[in-house]
């Protein structure tokens, strides 16, 4: 004999006229039928569906209401039912060329999710697991705890060991012997200390100032050579070019006598 959608069992919640088709709403609700509500409620967090946010609202819904009506722990529920049935059908009309028209179904959906109680064998699994596990949190957790308090233990014990043990081999030379005393130097008075530094300032400067007045060994060097480049200039024959060449015999021609021409 079946039961009716109606009759069936367990904790419900219904959302009557949802703004989607029921193909839609189907696609989520069957990723979820039969998982236990824990599980059901990570796997809709990362699906990516226009369904999802509300499939998930509306079963946090149904186990809000299995905890408050029915004092049932949403941790030993599951989603034992989950439909999406067909609502009403608001009709748009969009024109079109010619005159006409096209119609624009909006589809609407009823989702329904009902959750039950788990077998007794199913949770008393489930509850020996979530114990095991926390049993190896534990244990790693005082693991981690102890582990710190001897690292801090050991730490006293290296700064109140003897200074002849810290040594290394080849530091040996530098132990004290018995009766030597380490002197500690006393700090310099401030005023000292601006004096010095003062000092120090002031002098530099000086002698950046007379580096600057100083000429240079590169500009010596060249006032130095530039009278013996102009002698050596002056001494060097001067070569003509062809053009002084073509006035110089230009010049001798105009200059001869008409009687040397005739001759």
């Amino acid at each position: 004999m079946t039961v009716k959608t109606n009759e069936r069992p367990g904790t419900r919640a219904v959302l009557r006229y949802s703004r989607m088709s029921s193909y839609k709403a189907r696609e989520v609700l069957d990723l979820i039928r039969g998982l236990d509500y824990t599980r059901a409620v990570e796997l809709l967090d990362h699906t990516d569906r226009a369904a999802a946010p509300v499939v998930a609202k509306l079963l946090r819904s149904a186990a809000a209401n299995a905890e408050h009506n029915d004092q049932l722990f949403p941790e030993e529920l599951y989603v034992s039912t989950a439909y999406a049935d067909e609502g009403a059908t608001l009709k748009r009309w969009r024109p079109r060329a010619r005159g006409r028209a096209s119609r624009i179904r909006k589809r609407t959906c009823h989702i329904t999710v009902i959750l039950s109680r788990m077998p007794e064998d199913q949770i008393a699994r489930l509850k020996a697991r979530a114990e095991a596990q926390n049993a190896d949190r534990r244990a790693r957790r005082v693991a981690g705890s102890r582990r710190r308090q001897a690292a801090v233990v050991e730490e006293p014990e290296l700064e109140a060991a003897p200074p002849e043990e810290m040594l290394e081999a080849g530091d040996e030379e530098l132990a004290l012997e018995p009766g030597e005393e380490v002197l500690a130097l006393e700090p310099a008075d401030d005023d000292e200390e601006r004096d010095a530094a003062e000092d120090e300032q002031t002098g530099s400067v000086a002698e950046a100032k007379a580096a600057e007045k100083r000429p240079s060994p590169t500009k010596a060097s060249a006032k130095k050579a530039a009278p013996a480049k102009v002698a050596a200039k002056k001494a060097a024959p001067q070569k003509t070019t062809g053009r002084k060449k073509a006035v110089k015999a230009i010049s001798k021609i105009a200059k001869r006598s008409p009687k040397k021409d005739a001759n």
